[in-house]
């Protein structure tokens, strides 16, 4: 029953957009303490009750990088990162079970996709045979190899799905444009696609393992890929799953190895955020994130970016407007579907994922992994209460 109420409320505020953004646009309310829910009076006198949400470190006993992150449900996550690292939770993040590929402490995972709690494809990065990518059916128990790169040009950075059989994944460019790779069984088996319909990269142009969200897709066929190390920071779309290819500019940074597209996050065919920067960090990243609303054909800065580079976007389950997005020096919400950005917890994230059922999770180094939930104490109580949480924000949901 709690558990209920506790979704309840989530739902409520990411429905119920303009109590929440008073919340968080009222004077006084900054991005989150070490302890207790940022602008908690402020919220109540906007009429929002009970404990705000926020991000909840769970204890991953590892030191290790998460740049794939693979949220399945409100209690179950993949992570995937650093020397061959693979866990799993099956209880909402209280306790995680390395399942890591045996052998693979060599490799770089950094990308995850996952069906359900037993089935789930990794992919490794690297130049030649560094890249490959790895599937388990039993929760990782056991790992098959199901492709190994043997092109020492190729260097593969991203993976998605579009169902349970079909998905791509996409590496850097190979003879001038990108390559990506096809499986029509679940990532049991992959080819390399024909890149006739593949328009051609521009020089210094490349993919950004960064979030496992350089490829994304929504629907059965729609597909986008995000580029960078150019003169100009492009979006690259497919209606058919890849066999053609549009490309598109975007209004990010770009014209340095180190700028681009980081990541994109679709709501559906039409609607999508892009976040990205300059990720080094003595860099500003100005105008790191712009929106769309006819599939990427073309893009507009927002209006209010986030303050800093950000490698991973996520749109909040059931909401058309509302997502976040995560960069080693902060999260960021939106409320206006990408045009207005607001920093609402401090802490380092590189990706972050959501579920239908109202599970966000969020990953980055240092084994640092989320999860989203109402962890504050609730309004009225004594401001000598402590959290439960120790990172807990006012992030809403």
């Amino acid at each position: 029953m709690k558990a209920m109420g506790n979704t309840r409320r989530l739902m409520a505020l990411v429905t119920g957009g303009a109590a929440l953004a008073a919340a968080l646009v009222a004077p006084g309310a900054h991005a989150a303490p070490a302890e207790g829910p940022a602008g908690a009076a402020d919220s109540r006198e906007a009429g929002v009750r009970g404990p705000l949400p926020g991000w909840r470190l769970t204890d991953t006993a590892t030191d290790a990088r998460f740049r794939g992150l693979a949220a399945v449900s409100r209690t179950t996550a993949w992570v995937a990162g650093s020397k061959g690292t693979v866990l799993r939770t099956g209880d909402g993040g209280r306790t995680w079970r390395d399942v890591s590929p045996p052998g693979a402490a060599e490799l770089e995972l950094r990308d995850i996709e996952a069906f359900d709690g037993r089935r789930a494809v990794a992919l490794a990065i690297g130049e030649g045979e560094a890249s490959r990518v790895l599937r388990t059916d039993d929760g990782g128990a056991t790992w098959t190899e199901s492709f190994r790169n043997t092109d020492p040009r190729a260097f593969f950075n991203c993976l998605t799905f579009f169902d349970s059989r079909h998905g791509l994944a996409a590496g850097d460019p190979v003879d001038g444009k990108f390559r990506v790779l096809s499986t029509a069984d679940g990532g049991r088996s992959w080819r390399v696609l024909p890149d006739a319909g593949m328009p051609a990269a521009q020089p210094g142009e490349a993919g950004f393992a960064a979030s496992g969200q350089c490829l994304v897709s929504s629907g059965p066929k729609d597909v986008w890929l995000t580029t960078g190390g150019a003169a100009t920071a492009r979006v690259l779309h497919s209606r058919d799953r890849g066999l053609t290819w549009t490309a598109s500019a975007s209004t990010l940074p770009a014209g340095d190895p180190a700028r681009g597209v980081f990541a994109v996050a679709f709501r559906d065919r039409g609607h999508g955020i892009a976040v990205g920067g300059d990720y080094r960090p003595d860099q500003a990243s100005p105008k790191a994130a712009a929106v769309t609303g006819d599939g990427g054909r073309s893009w507009r800065a927002s209006a209010t970016p986030p303050p800093a580079y950000r490698s991973g976007v996520t749109w909040l389950p059931h909401s058309r407007s509302a997502a976040l997005a995560v960069g080693p020096t902060g999260t960021d919400l939106t409320l206006d579907g990408g045009r207005t950005w607001r920093t609402v917890d401090s802490g380092s994230y590189d990706t972050v994922d959501c579920t239908p059922d109202l599970g966000c999770w969020a990953a980055g180094e240092k084994g640092r992994v989320a999860r989203l939930g109402f962890y504050g104490r609730p309004y009225g109580a004594s401001s000598t209460s402590r959290s439960r949480c120790p990172n807990s924000s006012g992030l809403p949901g």
